[in-house]
């Protein structure tokens, strides 16, 4: 009797999965999970957070937050087996995250009262912080240049 529930269950996952994962448009980015009110698209695991800064989410392409919430208990293994057979979605959050951690070495320069200018953002970045040399587009300056230049301290924490 449980093997017969249990296959009920997993049967009832996939077809969940099967009707909460839309298909994203043949023109949008690989692991697009989202589209966004002003156009642009979005790639995170979860809608939570998802086109901040962007109007909001227009269209959603990755599991629905309805599936993976599990208000029961029986809904709790269905949204389990579920978040199992997408490992899409899996693969992009560990595009997401690899995309926001630090580069692994700090360019060469620096020195005592240098700080790391991020050209793309216009922020500077001190000896202590996680980025400091390790953004893309960026150069060491001292803060006074940095600041005379128009650029702002990272967090609002002006270096010590």
């Amino acid at each position: 009797m449980s093997k017969s529930i249990g296959i009920a269950a997993l049967t009832a996952a996939l077809a969940l999965a099967s009707v909460s994962f839309a298909q994203a448009p043949a023109g949008a980015p690989a692991g697009t999970t989202g589209l966004c009110k002003d156009g642009t698209y979005y790639s995170g695991e979860t809608k939570k957070g998802a086109c901040r800064g962007h109007k909001g989410v227009k269209e959603w392409y990755g599991a629905s937050s309805a599936a993976s919430s599990g208000s029961n208990s029986q809904a709790a293994p269905a949204a389990a087996a579920a978040s199992t057979a997408a490992p899409a979605a899996a693969a992009t959050a560990a595009k997401t995250k690899a995309a926001t951690a630090p580069a692994a070495t700090a360019a060469s320069g620096g020195g005592p009262g240098m700080v790391w200018v991020n050209k793309n953002t216009k922020t500077y970045h001190c000896s202590t912080d996680k980025w400091y040399g390790k953004t893309k587009n960026g150069k060491y300056l001292s803060e006074a240049d940095a600041k005379a230049q128009g650029f702002h301290a990272a967090h609002g924490k002006a270096c010590q």
